[in-house]
This record gives C-alpha cells, structure tokens and sequence, in this order.
C-alpha cells in the first residue's frame, strides 16, 4: 500500500490469538484471576488490554519516528501532553484566561488542536482520544475500534501454589521459603473482532501506511509482550474483510459468521491451535477476504 495515502475502503478483521499456561488478561477485582463470563464459563480479554499491546508495539516498532508517539502510556501525564499543542499554536485565544482550565475560544482553532494531536500520536488517529480535562484539546472518535476477545471454548483457570527460596521481612527470616499463587488457563484459543471505518480515518489522518502497521501490530505484538504471568501468547490467524467502498458492501455481522471455529470432534480437551478446525465461507460481493497470518 502507498505510504501516506487517505483510507478509501472499509475493514473488518478476525484476530485468532491462543494463550498457554498463562494468564492473558486478570480481573483486579477478582484477585487478578482470568477475566471469565460465569454463565458461558468462557475466557474474556478486554479491548482495553489488546489496544494496550498494540500501543507497546508501534512504540517499538517506530521509536523516535515523526508522528508515531504514543499518547496513553505508563508514566504520561496527559494535560502536560495537551499543553503541547497550545504551545505549538501560541496564537490560539483562550476562551477564559482567568480559569484554571486552558480551552481555545473559537471552535476552528479547537479542531485545529484536536488534529494537531491527531498528527503526533499514533494511538489517538488509531483508536481516539478524550482530551477535554484541564488542558482541553477536544475529543476524537478513532476508526479503529476492537471488541472484546472471547474464548472460543469455555475455559479452566488453574491456582498454581509457587515458592520463593528468599524472604521478604527480617521477622521471616527463620522461614525456608515464602509461599505464592498464580492464576492460569492451561490453555485456551480466544477470538477478537475489530473494525476499521474510513469515514472516521479521514477525519484523523489514519492513512493507508497506518493501517498496515496495526496488520503488523496484530501478527507481531505478543512476541514483544512476553512475561511469566501471561505465559506463551501467539497470534494464530488474522483475517482481514476489505471492501470495495468507504461505505462498505456488507454487514460485518455477516462477514464475521463466514469464519467458523470447531474444535476436532476427535480432541476432547484442546490444548494447542491444532486441535481446531478454522474455515471461512465465500465472501459476498464487494468483499476482499485476506488471510494475513
């Protein structure tokens, strides 16, 4: 695809990712155990998390890159990253300077500011942003938006009792080890669907070369997101619907029941992607089918 170049078609996409002896995605509110739905029993991971991995990953992937700046990430304070703008733009008139709260008066100069950080930051062009706290920079409905990944079997969480030879307070010291838990699946194939509109990507930005490197963020991003807890995570197919319009040609209700996932009538408990049977049905007119993974 053509760098910089305006979105003129719409996606959908089917993202298949497996999690083996890991936790891939905890509840804070359940004491970190996998995020379960309790009347299905199948496993859950939030649009939350996924966003998350691709926003580690473009950083990665485009350190120190014009443009490729990630806005929500560990250690940003947010209306330090708004004031930027302002400071870019000193011209701008504050609709109260005797507030606490910095605001553009005109409404022009408020997109302005809005697209100013559209341009800078990867995430915020990609999935949106709300930057109307103290330092207001506007709203942006991002193009990119993911559901929630669901298992496609119910799933089994483990509570794995682990031990620490050392200890942590003087008073234990006479102690031969420290006891500890971890919550895992032992295994568990998740499915993810998402959209991309190119009405809403024209509005911020999102060019055909951004585009691509969500596909790769896709593909790639749990070979940069490894820890103990989420044990081994793999992207195992990413499916991609493109349509012939901006409009689209077809519901994605639609195209997302085209790609079915069984488990083999042989295999009574999976435990690895080859334990499932993945199809796809012919997509109707107007409708590219790609399989990227």
């Amino acid at each position: 695809m053509s760098e910089n170049t305006a979105l003129t078609k719409r996606y959908e996409f089917v993202l298949l990712f497996d999690v083996e002896n890991g936790n891939p995605n905890g509840d804070p509110d359940a004491g970190n155990l996998p995020r379960i739905d309790p009347e299905t029993g199948c496993g859950l991971v939030t649009d939350v998390c996924m966003k998350r991995k691709v926003r580690n990953y473009v950083e990665l992937a485009k350190e120190n890159a014009n443009g490729y700046e990630i806005y929500v990430k560990e250690g940003a304070i947010l209306n330090q990253l708004n004031k930027e703008a302002f400071d870019h733009h000193p011209d701008i008139e504050l609709k109260d300077k005797k507030s606490d709260k910095i605001e553009a008066k005109k409404k022009e100069d408020q997109m302005t500011l809005a697209q100013w950080m559209c341009d800078k930051y990867y995430d915020i062009r990609t999935f949106g942003a709300v930057m109307t706290t103290g330092v207001n920079c506007g709203q942006v409905r991002g193009p990119v938006q993911f559901g929630f990944a669901k298992s496609i079997d119910p799933i089994s969480p483990l509570d794995v009792t682990i031990t620490r030879m050392a200890v942590t307070n003087e008073k234990d010291a006479e102690k031969e080890r420290t006891m500890g838990r971890k919550s895992i699946v032992p295994y568990g194939l998740y499915r993810m669907e998402g959209f991309v509109s190119a009405s809403l990507a024209n509005q911020t930005n999102f060019s055909e070369e951004d585009l691509e490197l969500l596909w790769s963020a896709l593909v790639n991003m749990f070979d940069h997101d490894r820890s103990a807890a989420r044990g081994k995570m793999s992207a195992q197919k990413l499916i991609v619907f493109e349509h012939e319009s901006k409009l689209g040609n077809a519901p994605a209700h639609k195209l997302f029941n085209l790609v079915h996932i069984e488990r083999k009538s042989e295999v009574e408990v999976a435990r690895s992607y080859a334990d499932y049977v993945c199809s796809i049905g012919e997509a109707p007119q107007g409708v590219t089918i790609h399989e990227l993974l």
